[in-house]
């Protein structure tokens, strides 16, 4: 059988059916992802009702969404969600992958548990939150009124609990992170660790110096899942605060100017979470250096 050489490879003929392979994949990118950034963006900068034609009128709407208090309200949450979603909620998923890769007793009923809610939408969970922190028949303000009759906390619309409460409806469900990471552990070659018991280190020092840095591909990728869930984040708090006890963030920005037919005013919106979204993006892939082999 002959080998194909590299003008083989090369040929016009080659390059026609590559290109012709790819070609659905670029159509379907252009029309469904390049062309509505594209209008978004250049809408973002005139008046438009959704009807009539868009009207120019330069950086007004920019102007006016950052000179309102929900900008700044949207800007400080999403940093603060942000910042626990890196964190906390993709480090509970890697502890969970950790865990879960030792095998210990009754792991795989751990596993099919922690998988559970990740098939129960976000609408169901937000719902059941939205009663278990009802202030009147909310388990949660049941369980303190036994040590203090008093308590009156409505927990989804006073601050600074309501940011927690939206926060608890997310924090603790991370099993995209788990799953990226236990992709990776399970890649591992048998002779890595095989070679660290032999010179005696420690299951904290393999984990610490074996498996998570061989898992920065799969982490850095948790992360940026995470931030970008945040990013989009609406039904959560479109269903148990909608925006009110300091919880506003720009989708619901977004979501209200359509509502009016402000479309032009709603894509600033947009335009800010995808210019957001790049940001996070290179600043995930510079810090954990996600272009660099991990072997």
């Amino acid at each position: 059988m002959k080998k194909k050489t590299a003008a083989t490879r090369n040929s016009p003929k080659v390059k026609f059916w590559i290109c012709l392979f790819i070609l659905p994949s670029l159509v379907i990118f252009v029309m469904f992802y390049m062309m509505p950034i594209i209008t978004a963006v250049l809408t973002s900068f005139c008046e438009w009702d959704g009807f009539n034609d868009p009207q120019f009128i330069g950086v007004q709407n920019y102007i006016k969404l950052f000179s309102t208090p929900a900008f700044g309200e949207s800007l400080k949450n999403l940093l603060g969600w942000s910042l626990i979603a890196a964190t906390l909620h993709v480090g509970f998923g890697v502890l969970v992958a950790l865990v879960l890769y030792q095998k210990p007793f009754g792991w795989k009923i751990t596993r099919t548990v922690f998988m559970i809610p990740n098939v129960i939408s976000i609408a169901a969970w937000a719902m059941i939150y939205k009663y278990f922190f009802r202030n009147d028949i909310g388990m949660l303000n049941t369980f303190l009124r036994v040590f203090n009759p008093k308590i009156n906390i409505n927990w989804f619309f006073e601050e600074p609990y309501a940011f927690w409460a939206i926060t608890l409806t997310w924090i603790f469900y991370s099993v995209v992170v788990t799953l990226l990471v236990m992709g990776d552990l399970m890649a591992i070659p048998d002779s890595i660790h095989d070679a660290a018991k032999i010179d005696g280190a420690s299951w904290i020092q393999t984990t610490l110096r074996i498996d998570l840095p061989l898992c920065r591909n799969a982490i850095g990728t948790g992360v940026i899942c995470s931030i970008t869930a945040r990013i989009a984040m609406y039904e959560s708090i479109y269903l148990t605060t909608n925006g009110a006890g300091g919880t506003m963030n720009f989708p619901m920005i977004l979501v209200r100017a359509v509502q009016d037919s402000r479309y032009g005013y709603a894509n600033v919106s947009a335009v800010i979470m995808i210019i957001i979204g790049l940001i996070t993006l290179a600043l995930v892939n510079k810090l954990f250096r996600m272009n660099e082999s991990v072997y």
